[in-house]
């Protein structure tokens, strides 16, 4: 659907890269290995944002690392679009929020590296009804087109370092 908008794929890829997750940083050839394109087209594309202010830049051991300008005063706005494209405004919206004693949604997975997925990834902290969960996320996945993963701990279990430590980028998507 964004396509009709947005004509470059790459800039589609990159929009997702760093709106989904503000904590993602990138440089050009590791992009290029990613996104599978020529270094070229991706720097003419990291030029552009970091022009209109969308990205900052820094050098990092001879590279030029780049990410995401939260100050920017439409930061929010693509940022809602981005979760919104992906199907995450729905799945806070209508699955969430609806839970009674959940204190925190993690991100994780793909969606969380700012590379998108027809799943989404979940670790959900909190006391829960899983039946009615299951039906939330049933009626979330036919509405959104994705999948949705997830893994449940209880708030006393739950260490933010065991998924940092993890490697598995974790974003927080959602707090009580």
């Amino acid at each position: 659907m964004i396509e009709t908008l947005i004509s470059s794929k790459t800039r589609i890829k990159l929009l997702l890269k760093f709106f989904l997750n503000s904590s993602t940083t990138a440089y050009l050839r590791g992009l290029e290995d990613e996104f599978g394109e020529s270094t070229n087209s991706i720097r003419l594309e990291l030029n552009r944002f970091e022009k209109a202010g969308f990205l900052e830049s820094y050098s990092q051991s001879n590279k030029k690392i780049f990410k995401v300008n939260e100050k920017h005063p439409l930061f929010k706005d693509i940022n809602s679009i981005v979760l919104k494209l992906v199907g995450l405004d729905h799945v806070i919206d209508y699955v969430l929020q609806r839970m009674g004693n959940l204190k925190k949604v993690y991100l994780v997975g793909n969606l969380s590296k700012g590379k998108d997925s027809d799943v989404i990834d979940l670790v959900l902290v909190g006391d829960i009804n899983e039946v009615f969960l299951k039906e939330l996320i049933a009626k979330a996945e036919k509405k959104i087109h994705k999948s949705i993963h997830y893994v449940h701990c209880k708030e006393e279990d739950f260490h933010l370092k065991q998924i940092t430590d993890a490697d598995i980028n974790p974003l927080l998507l959602w707090s009580k």
